[in-house]
């Protein structure tokens, strides 16, 4: 079975490049698989038209548009392996009962990353419920009440660009370390100076009431009021596309060419949270429709030229 573009992944970078691939009238199979990356978030905000819903209901909802368009196809299938190049494309499918090949002339990477749990007692059990990424996506429901900001070393200038810009949603707002690096003097004036306290010590343990974050317990006994923690966690890219040898950045990202969005390997596009840490469901669908509408000008060229048009 052959399709114009493979897209592995179905949130939504991969639903609204399957979108603009349908408009345009290209033969589309978007395959997804496991747990999305935000299985454990109650509401998605910061969509326009979407504001508020539940991830699954956005999933759901794309879906029932892709079906308006005969040549979308959408499989609950995990893709194994990808080998070929531009143009012929060998995709490897896990079938229910045996493997199934298809091909494509196009591939879209989709999948986003996988967030790695901290080793501090907790962390795992509230990830998704008071532990967060990004404040435009779940601060306001906790807005002014007492914030943690865990900072990492790799955070750098962030450290402090990211406490600064928290204080719009909360007075009571505190960094910390966990003992991992040392924060300079002028950057602990700056926080002073905006109202914000900072912990040097570890985190012994996460302690939750009811399913929700309500303290901080350091090492040495001292526990700090939280209701929420924002955190940036190592991130890493899904087993298939390690497989691929695509070219990643010093963040780990995949790179791409950011006009194009094509990866290092010719054919292979990539959107989505996968290629940046400007992450969000509406920074993907973007990215997605970025993607679909650089390669469908090509691939359609192509097909033009050659006389398959």
């Amino acid at each position: 079975m052959s399709f114009d573009v493979l897209i592995v992944g179905g949130g939504p970078a991969g639903l609204s490049a399957a979108l603009a691939l349908g408009l345009a009238r290209k033969r589309v199979l978007l395959c997804d698989a496991g747990p999305p990356r935000n299985a454990a978030a109650v509401q998605l905000h910061n969509f326009v038209t979407r504001d508020g819903v539940a991830p699954a209901d956005f999933r759901r909802i794309g879906r029932e548009q892709l079906a308006a368009y005969p040549t979308i196809e959408v499989r609950e299938t995990r893709v194994q392996a990808i080998t070929g190049s531009r143009g012929a494309f060998s995709v490897e499918l896990d079938g229910e009962r045996a493997s199934e090949h298809i091909e494509a002339k196009r591939i879209v990477i989709a999948t986003g990353m996988i967030d790695e749990m901290l080793p501090i007692e907790g962390f795992t059990e509230l990830w998704g419920h008071s532990i967060f990424q990004c404040p435009y996506c779940h601060g306001w429901e906790v807005q002014d009440r007492a914030w943690g900001y865990l900072a990492a070393a790799k955070d750098g200038p962030m450290l402090l660009h990211f406490a600064l810009m928290a204080r719009a949603w909360t007075r009571d707002l505190t960094v910390f370390t966990h003992g991992a690096f040392d924060v300079d003097d002028e950057t602990q004036k700056t926080l002073t100076k905006a109202g914000i306290r900072l912990e040097t010590a570890s985190i012994e343990r996460l302690v939750a009431r009811n399913g929700l974050l309500e303290n901080i317990e350091l090492v040495g006994g001292k526990s700090v009021p939280c209701a929420a923690l924002f955190v940036h966690p190592p991130q890493r890219q899904v087993e298939v596309v390690c497989a691929l040898g695509l070219a990643l950045d010093e963040h780990g990202f995949v790179a791409i060419d950011p006009m194009r969005r094509e990866t290092s390997v010719p054919g292979i596009y990539a959107a989505g949270d996968s290629t940046t840490r400007q992450q969000g469901a509406i920074f993907g669908a973007t990215q997605g429709t970025h993607a679909a509408a650089m390669l469908n000008a090509e691939l359609t060229a192509e097909l033009a030229l050659s006389g398959q048009l």
